[in-house]
């Protein structure tokens, strides 16, 4: 403003003196106004770069996740108190050592529906252990111990290839995976729940309460619910992965997930869609279900997310293959293993953006 000032104040001057002199002002007033943006364009450049974004997230191999399915389907049907479960167990406590995790085993002695004895064990790996902010995640390694969905062998355990394999293969892939790189400033617990499958059958609910129903099923994580692996144990949020390995499997909003950790699952799914999955996150809600996900919320009072194949149009909440002897490694598919293992990955690595 004083500039043009000067100006109008040489109304005296020879023209062209005057006309040199402002082509002269013009000159650096367009200089000046050049440096300004300048100056505000690189402010906006820096801000830009100020969001912490991982470089990348590691890769996750769908055929190693495949291979761990195979590995714990060839022990058998891995039900509380037999051999095939006690050589699967020696099994994941190597991968997850293996894997660079300090592992323990939470064994403990649990009563089932029927007055059986069960001695079980949560498989506990944990990473950086020296962070306070930590996350969860969670499936349960026990099988079925009968057929009770089927028409034939009802009384015959089942393999179990998706209805817990799945699960944990993808968090030992998992785990490979975050061994080789780092977690930036999170850390990660892997538990692998024991006796989730072990509750009534179906003929015999008709003789329980609704509430009995819970307290036999998800022993592994009602036990652990009160009694943690460390006593004032905490994570941010808690993902179990149930039944993520079936062909055209669908994965929706389940209920007690929305109650209890909205915006995790919001998360989840959300990202699930950004990396082209969405075929899979299903953006529609299902019923509350009891899985162990019930009792980490509840009990344990860590907000956790149950991502968990369900069929709207099943009279049992499931695909047909549940609790069946159609639960073997034909029904599962290294494309779903894909999703769910990248859309974890992908939300625990962008945990602090």
């Amino acid at each position: 403003m004083v500039l043009f000032a000067v100006v109008l104040g040489k109304e005296q001057a020879d023209n062209s003196n005057t006309m040199i002199f402002r082509c002269w002002l013009y000159s650096w007033i367009a200089v000046g106004m050049a440096v300004f943006v300048g100056c505000q364009s690189g402010k906006q450049e820096e801000v830009a770069e100020q969001p912490k974004v991982p470089k990348y997230v590691p890769a996750f191999s769908a055929d190693s996740a495949y291979a761990y399915i195979e590995a714990q389907v060839a022990f058998g049907p891995r039900v509380p108190t037999t051999s095939a479960h006690q050589e699967c167990r020696a099994y994941l406590v190597s991968k997850l050592e293996q894997f660079g995790a300090e592992v323990q085993l939470q064994s403990f002695e649990a009563t089932a529906y029927n007055g059986t004895i069960l001695n079980l064990s949560n498989i506990i790996a944990s990473y950086q252990l020296e962070k306070s902010k930590r996350i969860l995640l969670a499936a349960h390694w026990d099988t079925r111990p009968y057929a009770d969905k089927d028409s034939v062998r009802t009384e015959e355990p089942i393999l179990g290839a998706n209805d817990g394999a799945s699960g944990v293969a993808v968090l030992l892939e998992i785990a490979r995976a975050i061994s080789q790189d780092s977690l930036l400033d999170v850390g990660i617990d892997i538990i692998l729940f024991d006796g989730e499958d072990y509750g009534e059958p179906e003929d015999y609910k008709e003789q329980t309460s609704e509430s009995s129903q819970q307290v036999y099923w998800c022993l592994g994580s009602q036990y652990w619910a009160k009694n943690k692996h460390q006593p004032r144990y905490s994570a941010y949020y808690g993902i179990v992965l149930d039944m993520v390995g079936a062909k055209n499997a669908a994965f929706y909003r389940e209920g007690v997930s929305q109650q209890a950790a909205p915006s995790v699952l919001k998360r989840i799914w959300d990202a699930a869609h950004q990396l082209g999955h969405g075929q899979y996150f299903i953006y529609k809600d299902s019923p509350d279900i009891i899985d162990d996900h019930v009792y980490v919320n509840y009990q344990a009072k860590i907000p956790m997310v149950d991502i968990i194949d369900h069929d709207p149009s099943s009279d049992f909440y499931f695909g047909y293959y549940h609790h069946t002897h159609a639960d073997d490694m034909e029904i599962i598919d290294r494309e779903t293993l894909e999703a769910v293992g990248e859309t974890v990955m992908y939300v625990v690595y962008h945990e602090l953006i």
